[in-house]
């Protein structure tokens, strides 16, 4: 078993797909194959199953990838000691859910890259229930989360800023008219939300459980690209973060209606395990997030 399959396997469990692994280590699709067939051989199991067009990692893949993963810390260390900060090289692994990675990573992917371009950053979008399990089983070194205050004993859990929910519709809305709403307005309405599942969504639904409110109608998005185009369309009431339809109320191709969930504090949070050591690219990517969204939140407020 040599580091270089172990390394390569990382990077595949990290990205699921052969080829961009490959882009990313600088080797060729068929290199990648070859040393992960013969990983397998080696082990005896099978680490990765294709369904369909998908690549998943089996369970003695996700087992395998746990234990090497300390491993793979400590070359990372040791490479680390040899090389000044200004200088970083190596991989790093970020997940997030859809609204974070469109709405708030893409500065700070662009000021890390700026920083240190020798490290190669791969990033996954997760879906916002599956994101602490990949730090748990090594799949990525960093993951944002969309949710309530986390609290866990196995994660540093960092809130980066809070991010305020509205209720969203087409200028031609009814309940775009009246400049006061009460529960009662909203009885009948269609509304376009995530999925069931979703932490804010389920938030949403407490809070209209409670009032008592049950003739609503939903129609359920996994994108909140959809949930944004429907409620531009007229289909519904959108019920999103701000900072997504933020473009589109400047356009004036939504309005904000004058009604907000009470007791809703949902954060933007970057989390990373507890036991993982450190390294200098996780540090100095982590210290570029502070900064970036740091800087967004006072912008917003001036």
């Amino acid at each position: 078993m040599e580091l270089r399959q172990l390394n390569t396997f990382r990077t595949v469990a990290s990205t699921l797909n052969f080829s961009r692994a490959a882009e990313v280590l600088n080797y060729v699709p068929s290199n990648v194959t070859m040393q992960m067939k013969a990983l397998e051989d080696e082990l005896g199991v099978r680490l990765f199953d294709r369904l369909g067009k998908q690549l998943v990692l089996t369970t003695a893949g996700k087992r395998f990838l746990i234990q090497i993963q300390s491993v793979l810390d400590k070359l990372d260390e040791a490479r680390s000691v040899v090389h000044d900060n200004e200088n970083l090289i190596g991989t790093l692994t970020i997940s997030a859910n859809e609204v974070i990675c469109a709405y708030r990573l893409p500065a700070v992917f662009q000021l890390f890259r700026s920083r240190y371009p020798g490290v190669r950053l791969i990033f996954r979008s997760v879906p916002n229930q599956e994101l602490k399990q990949a730090l748990f089983e090594g799949a990525a070194d960093v993951v944002f989360m969309l949710d309530e205050p986390i609290r866990s004993s196995g994660l540093e859990v960092e809130p980066m800023v809070e991010e305020t929910f509205r209720l969203f519709a087409a200028p031609d809305h009814p309940l775009v008219k009246p400049t006061v709403l009460q529960l009662e307005d909203f009885h009948g309405q269609v509304f376009l939300t995530n999925e069931k599942g979703c932490p804010y969504r389920t938030m949403f639904d407490r809070q209209f459980e409670k009032e008592g409110i049950d003739t609503i109608t939903y129609l359920e998005f996994q994108s909140a690209e959809a949930i944004k185009q429907c409620a531009i369309s007229g289909i519904g009431i959108a019920f999103l973060p701000e900072i997504v339809t933020k473009a589109e109320v400047e356009r004036g191709e939504l309005v904000a209606l004058p009604w907000q969930i009470p007791d809703l504090h949902v954060y933007t949070q970057m989390l990373w395990h507890k036991d993982k050591w450190l390294s200098p690219i996780i540090l100095s990517f982590i210290e570029a997030a502070r900064e970036v969204i740091a800087i967004e939140e006072e912008n917003k407020t001036l």
